[in-house]
């Protein structure tokens, strides 16, 4: 699916099967609505997919993996070779969220959409080697922007047809919390000084450069605070461009689609600005310790399963939500019910 005909394709979740959710968990041996999140998170994917019979099964985490021109302007720790170097060791299982999805029955999806060199990694929907420098120039064409979308459509589609039942975000670009501070400063209209921060451990001299970079770009490029594709394009990543496109296509599908973190975070805003429908097909995992984090989860209006004060990114965060569900999956289907132990039902007094 193109983007357009994509986002013609979402609509509301499922009243009626959320609603039947509600009154299964509602006949189960405890106090009404004790499990919190759980519940509404159970209720949730059975809206998304249509049915009460949820089932979280089949988990895929897709990794998307790009370079960031502005990397040239000395606001991040590491140098690009550094992408590489870590996309290839989510294929070798020397990753922390590798070991972090294998554990917990994820199967874990790299994708090249734009970084700087070829690697192992899969790279069919790579996009360009890495973004141009925005402190120069727009980071990518407004073309290049809607093709990583669409890659990031693809690759929803992929998963929904190899019967996966959730999808998880993630990404891996030196530089990705630059272009995620650039982008969140200019939808959310608040300052790029509040919203920025440190990244993988710049410190507080690196810190004021990082700012003044963003800053000045802003205000040379001008992006568009109405044009969701505006902003992306001028001053965001191949990466964000490529998770907004999952968090659309899953919607189309009928898929729920969890945010990882701050970068994470960010590429659901653009997708929801792209189509506000598109949030009803979201879950949050966790609030990031990026300064912009618990900002873009409020702006999403959802609450976040975690607080881990993790920052890692690359999808640590929406994998480490994946084992309470499915605590919350065998809870709903195998508890007993008021009925079956004689208990009276609990009714809200």
């Amino acid at each position: 699916m193109n983007l357009q005909v994509t986002i013609e394709k979402i609509v509301p979740p499922d009243r009626a099967a959320a609603e039947a959710a509600w009154r299964h968990w509602d006949s189960l041996a405890k106090p009404l609505r004790s499990l919190g999140k759980l519940e509404k998170g159970v209720v949730q994917i059975a809206g998304i997919r249509g049915t009460p019979r949820v089932r979280c099964d089949r988990k895929a985490l897709l990794v998307f993996c790009a370079d960031n021109g502005v990397v040239e302007e000395g606001i991040s720790q590491s140098g690009q070779d550094v992408t590489a170097i870590v996309a290839e060791n989510f294929l070798d299982d020397r990753t922390c969220t590798a070991i972090m999805a294998r554990e917990c029955g994820a199967d874990l999806f790299p994708i090249d959409i734009g970084m700087a060199v070829d690697t192992r990694v899969n790279r069919e929907d790579k996009i360009a080697y890495g973004t141009k420098n925005f402190a120069k120039e727009p980071a990518m064409t407004r073309e290049q922007a809607v093709a990583a979308i669409e890659a990031g459509i693809r690759w929803a589609e992929k998963c929904h047809a190899r019967g996966y039942d959730i999808l998880a975000t993630g990404e891996m670009g030196i530089g990705n919390t630059t272009t995620s501070s650039a982008v969140t400063s200019v939808l959310l209209g608040v300052p790029v000084e509040t919203v920025t921060g440190k990244g993988a451990g710049l410190s507080d001299a690196g810190l004021q450069k990082k700012i003044r970079v963003i800053r000045d770009a802003v205000e040379r490029l001008r992006p568009d605070p109405q044009d969701a594709l505006d902003v992306l394009s001028k001053v965001g990543g191949l990466d964000i461009a490529g998770m907004a496109g999952v968090f659309l296509g899953g919607a189309a599908l009928h898929l729920p689609v969890v945010i990882d973190g701050f970068i994470s975070g960010t590429a659901a805003l653009v997708a929801q600005r792209l189509c506000p429908l598109s949030r009803e097909y979201m879950m949050a995992s966790h609030i990031s310790g990026e300064p912009a984090g618990a900002m873009l989860l409020e702006a999403l209006g959802m609450d976040p399963w975690l607080h881990c004060e993790m920052r890692l990114g690359e999808g640590s965060g929406a994998v480490a939500m994946f084992p309470i569900l499915d605590m919350a999956v065998k809870v709903y289907y195998s508890m007993a019910t008021f009925d079956e132990t004689e208990i009276e039902t609990y009714v809200p007094l």
